[in-house]
């Protein structure tokens, strides 16, 4: 399995894991910066995350799950092809 399915796969357990398992009423993004986006948020309690392996597939995944599963997220960003990516959700 690939980094990328990976992050799939976990997102979709996840989300069905949870009380309400309906993949609207979660909120998916990509950063360099885990942290600050933590508190952007302001430090929301199910923040989850995980590494992608390039930028390409963070946004591919993210784009996923906006497009196909109707999370709440955007796909834009000032994002680098040279900086890690994370994929989070909460």
């Amino acid at each position: 399995m690939t980094a990328k399915q990976s992050i799939v796969l976990g997102i979709e357990q996840r989300v069905q894991r949870s009380k309400v398992p309906n993949y609207k009423s979660w909120r998916i993004g990509i950063t360099h910066d885990l942290q600050r986006r933590y508190e952007d948020w302001e430090k929301p309690p199910h923040f989850l995350y995980w590494e992608a392996d390039s930028l390409q597939d963070a946004q591919a995944i993210e784009a996923h799950f906006i497009h196909q599963k109707g999370m709440v997220g955007g796909t834009g960003g000032d994002l680098s092809a040279r900086k890690m990516a994370y994929v989070y959700i909460f």
